[in-house]
């Protein structure tokens, strides 16, 4: 699949493009931020929010520009934003509005991670998913041992659904690998 190609499937909602978009950009933008931020954690987060923003927004691309231009660039307003806020020291509040188009954005058909993680022996993947970092552990967990809705997971861990999505596409990728390697 092409960038091109996977942008106009992304804008029809379709898994595939998002996986090929998260795949072929996240070294991009998680080094552009760990550059900025000189923060594992920072830079991961500012890409996680990086990646689900432009989700939400994909269908606003301008295909004049070039896309991983477009996407350091949101992420370079989540770093000032995030900033500004901490020098501020005010919380942010969603919008509900907003929260309700986070629904459409991804759809919850199993991927090939998912039939991946599936099929391994139990005992075997708690102890792959303890190599994992621990806010990937907790995501994992709540979704697949305590099978709570993108919804709940958000309201539990106090995020912005498009966020737990992009948390939870890239823990299952960063599980897909630890249980590919073996």
């Amino acid at each position: 699949m092409e960038v091109k190609e996977a942008i106009a499937k992304a804008k029809q909602n379709d898994q595939m493009a998002f996986n090929f978009l998260l795949d072929t950009f996240w070294n991009d933008v998680y080094g552009f931020q760990l550059k900025r931020t000189e923060n594992e954690n920072d830079a991961e987060d500012i890409s996680i929010q990086t990646f689900s923003k432009a989700f939400d927004k994909i269908a606003t691309y301008d295909e004049s520009y070039v896309f991983r231009t477009w996407l350091i660039t949101i992420s370079k307003n989540i770093h000032i934003d995030l900033l500004r806020k901490r020098k501020s020291s005010i919380t942010s509040t969603t919008n509900r509005e907003d929260d309700n188009e986070f629904y459409n954005i991804i759809d919850e058909s199993p991927s090939p991670e998912d039939k991946l993680i599936t099929e391994q022996n139990l005992a075997k993947l708690l102890r792959d998913i303890k190599k994992l970092q621990p806010h990937y552990q907790e995501i994992i967990n709540l979704r697949y041992f305590q099978e709570l809705s993108y919804k709940e997971i958000s309201e539990q861990l106090q995020e912005p659904i498009n966020n737990v999505k992009v948390k939870l596409l890239r823990a299952k990728k960063l599980l897909a690998e630890i249980i590919t390697k073996k």
